[in-house]
């Protein structure tokens, strides 16, 4: 079953099981139905007013709750995803560069990076697509966390290729979080949240810091974040103003060979010794929300993201020191409106419009260096960006039991390239691709036969480009490049049986044309278009969740990515999976609340090996399993005392990539076993 080479009949199949179990009806019209899935207990939800919210995505949805992200210690915010469904983590373990997320048959070596970041809706991703930003936020600051994983979204463009993650901070509330963390390896995490609410304005403060020696040589490592949110509401009006501030200090221990790894994998290398970095990053944004009307809503989002990054890393003995410069600043705006009009002959209707622009100004420098001292420059890429979007869709629901939702979404690219570096002066300006006007038709259906059932099912497509010099027309490339598509679908199914389980099975399937793959190591900074792909899975996500003392959830994910098409005809890859995409991705959980203030969590997660290389000729690395436990007992109403052991049973594992200028494949080894004591209080 893990292999699942043609998943869609086998889920038809079971979603015709799901579907004539005998359900738990209620009397009365079914309720408004949804595609998400909570893990943990959730207090958000979309109002009657206002944009559309991300709730009413018919895909899949999945929310952590505020509880399971304050309590998780994670030096990286990377790690809260452990608990998520079908989300791969890539632990690269190495200073600032830590780790990312990815999913639906996308990895998170950075060649596409497939997932649009969102901090309250703004987006922050570099202009790579990375999300350095994911660390900006620390867990006590957050509200929620939504995770949008599908094609059919319509209301983001650029890197939205398999869908979203919005990070949702606390907003409002008269109260005082406080967390003090110590760990293993000498890890300290302290984070302060203060709210102050009134009738018309709104505060919110926060300051975190987190410092560790890490578990290997060389990799200590501290980050600081500060973040104040003031709003203020009058009458039928709200406008606010967000301020964030990160900064990060880093050693990098460096990647092992296999038989460094057997004989000590805390060691790190001699060349290393240099290797670290530095990260600071701020955003900036407005929000304003109206009632023009009646039944007319609007929201608008005015934001500035600064990113700037020094990072000396060395990867090999065989290859030299590289100093990696990004100096990113962009721009951006949002607006959109929703107009809800009583419509004869339907239950509910509602059209909403809405434009974007983001204008970036990027720089992105290496320098051959020795022990930090630059020897050369082989990259200066100065380039600006502007991304132009805008989309509309429509909710229909001509009955209870029934909603569709059509929409349309456009997106135009313009910009200039500048690569002084350049041996030939007519190559150092270079043009944008003239990509036109990138149309993603999107269409999305649900039917909700019971209050116990909800059937879904929805279509889109979504965009890739090529990222840094890759996006302009540089050297011999003349012709204009057009964007890489990829069409998305999914068929799911929300289920209730009774005996207090809920759960939601899918099958999904992606697919894209001259999908483009940044040249790691390449200081052109250029691309490889590797062909046609599919990618295609299964999900099947359980919740048990009794009146008693115990719950319990589980998710399951099993996809496959290959190579469809290849390059050209005799091209290798073709037919082959892509690197680095596990076939399965399995976690699961286990609460139980004894009372008198106890609670002790379990959870586990699996991921499957995966290949090294397109050609898959390198053999399968990166497997593991790991289990986790939490122990909290509540002192009062104010205060928790928590402990938490990390990688419980200390299985050893590693990240992996097959480094070419060493020929041979390179290992980062994951953390062992850990252990963590913390002090909440609620004020």
């Amino acid at each position: 079953m893990t292999t699942l080479p043609h998943p869609h009949p086998l889920a038809a199949a079971l979603l015709l099981a799901f579907a004539s179990l005998p359900l738990q009806a209620q009397n009365g019209a079914a309720a408004e139905a949804d595609a998400s899935f909570d893990i943990g207990r959730v207090t958000i939800h979309a109002g009657s007013r206002g944009p559309l919210g991300t709730r009413r995505l018919l895909t899949s949805v999945d929310v952590l709750n505020e509880e399971r992200l304050a309590e998780r210690n994670a030096f990286s915010n990377f790690e809260l995803f452990d608990q998520l469904p079908g989300v791969m983590l890539t632990g690269f373990n190495q200073g600032t560069t830590n780790g990312k997320v990815s999913f639906r048959g996308f990895n998170g070596e950075g060649e596409v990076n497939a997932v649009k970041l969102l901090i309250d809706g703004i987006p922050a991703n570099s202009n790579n697509g990375n999300m350095p930003y994911l660390d900006m936020v620390f867990p006590l600051e957050l509200q929620a966390v939504e995770v949008v994983r599908g094609t059919n979204d319509a209301r983001y463009g650029l890197h939205n290729i398999a869908g979203t993650v919005n990070l949702v901070p606390r907003r409002g509330g008269n109260e005082t979080l406080a967390r003090a963390a110590v760990g293993s390896f000498n890890s300290v995490d302290l984070q302060l949240a203060k709210g102050i609410e009134t009738e018309r304005w709104t505060q919110n403060y926060f300051i975190g810091h987190k410092r560790t020696d890490g578990w290997r040589e060389h990799s200590e490592a501290d980050k600081t974040a500060l973040s104040g949110q003031w709003f203020y509401k009058g009458g039928r009006w709200t406008a606010g103003l967000v301020l964030r501030a990160y900064e990060s200090t880093a050693q990098e221990p460096g990647y092992l060979t296999e038989a460094q790894v057997r004989a000590d994998r805390k060691q790190t290398n001699a060349y290393n010794a240099t290797d670290g970095g530095d990260r600071r990053m701020s955003q900036a944004a407005i929000h304003g929300d109206a009632q023009a009307g009646e039944r007319l809503d609007v929201s608008f989002r005015l934001y500035r993201n600064r990113f700037e990054d020094q990072r000396w890393v060395r990867f090999s003995a065989a290859g030299a020191q590289q100093e990696r410069r990004a100096d990113e600043t962009h721009t951006g705006a949002r607006a959109t409106a929703v107009w809800r009009p009583t419509v004869p002959g339907l239950q509910a209707f509602a059209l909403e419009g809405g434009v974007d622009t983001e204008r970036q100004d990027n720089l992105n420098q290496r320098f051959r260096t020795v022990d930090r001292v630059r020897q050369a420059q082989t990259r200066d890429l100065d380039y600006a960006l502007n991304v132009h979007g805008a989309f509309v869709q429509a909710v229909l629901q001509p009955t209870a039991a029934f909603k569709l939702v059509p929409a349309l979404r456009f997106d135009r690219l313009s910009g200039e390239l500048r690569n002084p570096l350049a041996a030939v002066a007519a190559d150092r300006i270079g043009e944008i691709n003239d990509y036109g006007t990138i149309r993603q038709p999107k269409i999305s259906a649900v039917w909700t036969p019971s209050e116990a059932t909800t059937l879904y099912a929805n279509w889109g497509r979504t965009w890739q480009v090529g990222t840094e010099a890759a996006t302009f027309k540089t050297g011999a490339r003349v012709r204009d490049l057009a964007p890489s598509i990829n069409d998305g679908a999914e068929l799911g199914l929300k289920f209730k049986p009774g005996f207090d389980l809920d759960g939601r099975l899918a099958v999904w399937q992606q697919k894209a044309s001259n999908e483009v793959l940044r040249r790691l190591g390449d200081p052109s900074g250029d691309s490889d278009n590797i062909g046609g792909t599919r990618r295609r899975g299964l999900d099947l996500q359980l919740a048990w969740r009794p009146a008693g003392p115990l719950q319990a959830w589980m998710a399951a994910a099993f996809q496959r990515a290959r190579i469809t098409e290849g390059a050209g005809p005799a091209d290798p890859t073709r037919g082959k999976e892509l690197d680095h995409v596990p076939r399965q991705i399995v976690s699961a959980g286990l609460d139980w609340l004894p009372g008198e203030g106890w609670a002790l969590k379990a959870w586990a997660q699996h991921q499957g090996d995966y290949e090294l290389t397109r050609n898959n000729d390198a053999g399968r690395f990166g497997g593991f399993t790991l289990l986790n436990l939490g122990l909290s007992k509540a002192l009062n109403a104010n205060l928790k005392l928590e402990a938490q052991v990390l990688n419980l049973m200390n299985r050893e594992y590693a990240y992996a990539y097959f480094d070419t200028t060493a020929n041979a494949p390179l290992l980062s080894p994951g953390a062992p076993r850990s252990v963590w004591l913390a002090i909440s209080a609620r004020y």
